[in-house]
């Protein structure tokens, strides 16, 4: 679904340049649950606002599906927005029209596209557990329930793609378990692709892979262990388990990788480092002039 190769990010004004992202890889399979996360200014939501058509990216390439969004016009990005891509921002001010009800709300997307579907907007209220909420203005609805509003219009137009920048960060953690139930019932019973952006670690045992981002560069990955992902409540009732994680640094095409600062500053690393190959690991330690005979 996903496949950025060397993408980089530059933002330009008169005497600043900054390049929030380096030449980031990654790739999402299609059907995917995943999770980006990374510090503030590590690129995260640069990555997802290129991923949603809201920026244009610098250099590299990203595909997302067929759309090769580094060379697309600006007639078919909009097309693009509206019919491939739901977007939920972490600000529900940006999602929602306050005048509206809920019902009105979900409908508004699909008036645009030319394709008024009531009666899925209902559903998907109902999906999100709004059904006797619909018609109620959102001044008379909580921020969970905006929220989830939220939700059911990112899906309005029945997107292939979806893309969540911290769609947990404003509410409490029992809001937050139902908003990331809600995700993994669309992503399992509808096959939709959910990559969110989040600084929240404790979400990473309710998707699939964790990606994390460090200046601008994918650092490392965390992947379920158990390949059996139908753990969370489905439309119908069920339950959840709790799921482990394995890490893996990420190695790109030509070989590169990044390794956690942390790491590097405990063995007492900076610019150089010696590695050397005995036949079954790759040894990483401080240049032997810097560390001593005894290391």
């Amino acid at each position: 679904m996903i496949q950025c190769e060397g993408l980089v990010k530059i933002y330009k004004t008169d005497d600043l340049e900054v390049v929030a992202l380096q030449g980031l890889n990654l790739s999402v399979q299609n059907g995917e649950m995943m999770a980006i996360i990374g510090n503030s200014g590590s690129g995260k939501s640069t990555l997802l606002n290129i991923l949603g058509g809201l920026d244009r990216p610098s250099a590299g390439q990203v595909t997302v599906g067929p759309w090769n969004l580094l060379k697309v016009s600006d007639d078919d990005l909009v097309k693009y927005k509206r019919d491939t891509v739901g977007f939920i921002w972490q600000n529900n001010a940006r999602n929602l029209l306050p005048f509206l009800t809920a019902l009105e709300n979900v409908e508004m997307p699909m008036m645009f596209a030319g394709k008024l579907d009531r009666a899925y907007a209902k559903q998907l209220l109902e999906w999100v557990g709004l059904k006797e909420r619909m018609h109620n203005k959102l001044t008379q609805l909580s921020g969970g329930e905006q929220q989830r509003v939220a939700i059911a219009i990112s899906l309005a137009n029945k997107p292939q793609m979806l893309l969540a920048d911290e769609p947990t960060g404003s509410v409490d953690s029992r809001t937050s378990d139902m908003i990331m139930d809600i995700f993994r019932r669309f992503n399992r019973e509808l096959g939709l692709t959910i990559v969110i952006v989040t600084h929240d670690l404790s979400l990473a045992g309710k998707v699939d892979r964790v990606v994390a981002i460090r200046d601008g560069l994918t650092s490392t990955e965390f992947i379920k262990r158990n390949p059996n992902l139908d753990s969370a409540p489905s439309l119908h009732g069920g339950a959840e388990s709790n799921e482990v994680h394995e890490a893996y640094v990420v190695v790109d095409r030509v070989g590169r990788l990044q390794i956690p600062k942390e790491y590097l500053q405990a063995l007492q690393i900076g610019d150089k480092a010696s590695m050397e190959f005995d036949g079954e690991k790759i040894l990483i330690r401080a240049p032997k002039s810097l560390e001593g005979e005894t290391a």
